[in-house]
């Protein structure tokens, strides 16, 4: 692949995300090219070859794993789909990248990530919120010592969407088991950018809720029951003794967005955002001050921290060219930037012992 000029990707799944998010992406990165896609709705997948220039649609998923021009195979279809995808690639012996969740259960994603280990499989997981630009750079001023030994970390990450009334668009994070509830993704993508810069947890407690049982879809009046989880609180203790504490929720009516303190003992830093997705120009704020009460400042991002252009692209989708231009590096170095099928199994455990603390009250030692 180092010698290849481009990294020629094939794609399973047509989707809004798929779509709106990778595909516009990976046309703005001279080092990918899409070759191929497959998708159980034909005519859409042969739309979507039309729209971004693909010159294959594959006939099925077999023949666009075992296509010798796919260098890399991109899961792009719903949680319960994504099982299926990467065996298939897997058995065909391509490196595969998959949306989170892997799967909605962390034993088959485990048996998933093991698989591939035995097959020699490059595996990642779409985690992409830790690669944008600001917080890979308070990951270095933590790092390098700004705020000293960290002595806490809070975050509150809340969206307007998710609340009592929905729209159709959205339905999928209503089912428990598809584990694709507004804590689940939420919580997935900000725990990485959260335990990137302060490390992971030691040991915490939790408590879930569903506030929202009955959810009326928008578009039709539909009413669903739902006992899917809409509101996170946790808080513990990191590895190196700071505390933490984590704050996900879903319906917030007004003043909704991305709050993150760290605390240390030379100083804070504060990163903020109105809009937890990230639309057009809705960029992440840093500030901080060292010492003893002084003022927090805005802090600027270096322009060595833009990986890749975003005119006219919302912040929630440049961050995933951030992730692919992590990826394109790993694949010319041999490094391992970018979460594995690995990383994800870690994390769908963790939520797996977030349930166990919210339900018995347990304090959770890891």
């Amino acid at each position: 692949m180092k010698d290849q000029k481009k990294i020629r990707l094939g794609l399973i799944g047509v989707g809004n995300w798929a779509l709106f998010a990778h595909a516009r992406v990976l046309r703005l990165l001279p080092e990918y090219e899409i070759v191929a896609v497959y998708s159980q709705r034909k005519e859409a997948a042969k739309a979507a070859a039309t729209e971004y220039g693909i010159p294959h649609v594959a006939e099925s998923l077999d023949a666009l794993v075992t296509d010798p021009l796919v260098d890399q195979v991109l899961v792009l279809t719903t949680s319960q789909q994504h099982e299926e995808g990467i065996r298939a690639a897997i058995t065909a012996g391509k490196d595969v990248y998959c949306e989170w969740p892997l799967t909605p259960i962390a034993a088959k994603s485990a048996e998933l990530a093991t698989l591939a280990d035995a097959a020699g499989v490059k595996t990642q997981i779409g985690l992409q919120r830790q690669f944008a630009p600001a917080f890979r750079y308070v990951h270095d001023l933590v790092a390098q010592g700004y705020v000293g030994k960290v002595r806490s970390a809070r975050m509150h990450v809340s969206v307007n969407m998710f609340g009592e009334i929905r729209a159709n668009a959205v339905r999928w994070s209503l089912p428990i088991e598809n584990f694709m509830s507004v804590v689940a993704i939420f919580g997935g993508h900000f725990f990485p950018v959260l335990f990137s810069m302060v490390g992971k947890p030691s040991s915490f407690s939790a408590l879930t809720a569903n506030q929202f049982p009955e959810v009326t879809i928008k578009e039709t009046g539909e009413k669903i029951q739902t006992t899917s989880p809409d509101e996170l609180l946790m808080h513990g203790t990191l590895a190196d003794g700071g505390l933490f504490s984590i704050h996900i929720e879903g319906g917030k009516l007004s003043g909704s967005g991305v709050q993150i303190d760290i605390t240390g003992d030379a100083g804070d830093l504060k990163i903020t955002n109105t809009s937890a997705f990230g639309g057009v120009n809705e960029d992440y704020i840093v500030t901080g001050a060292q010492g003893d009460s002084k003022p927090l400042e805005h802090l600027p991002i270096p322009a060595e921290y833009e990986w890749f252009p975003r005119a006219g692209l919302q912040t929630g989708v440049a961050e995933l060219g951030d992730l692919y231009v992590a990826l394109s590096r790993d694949l010319a170095s041999g490094t391992q930037a970018v979460p594995t099928f690995h990383d994800a199994v870690w994390q769908q455990q963790l939520f797996e012992q977030i349930q166990d603390s919210s339900e018995t009250g347990k304090r959770i030692n890891l």
